[in-house]
């Protein structure tokens, strides 16, 4: 009983795998590079109604924040030495 559940087990993994590789619905212009757009999607986005045009202060409002928090760490760690207490709000000093 349990040699038959083993063959039946290897024979279910072995028949799902070769549906797996059974699929072949991509045009490859090489091995790995299988991407094609959907139809009507266009080859090139830039340009295209489905180009996201991100605004460029949009995109740097993060590294900007990140340097803003840099600064306000150096001014704490400029007070901590000073007086050996570390001050949390350094903007109102």
């Amino acid at each position: 009983m349990k040699r038959l559940l083993i063959m039946s087990a290897v024979l279910t993994v072995l028949g799902l795998s070769g549906m797996a590789h059974a699929y072949d619905g991509t045009k490859c212009k090489e091995p790995g590079v299988c991407w094609e757009p959907k139809p009507g999607y266009p080859d090139k986005v830039a340009g295209s109604k489905y180009d996201p045009k991100h605004d460029p202060n949009e995109l740097n409002k993060q590294a900007q924040s990140i340097k803003e928090m840099e600064a306000r760490n150096a001014k704490r760690t400029e007070v901590l030495a000073k007086t050996g207490k570390f001050v949390y709000d350094v903007e109102g000093n």
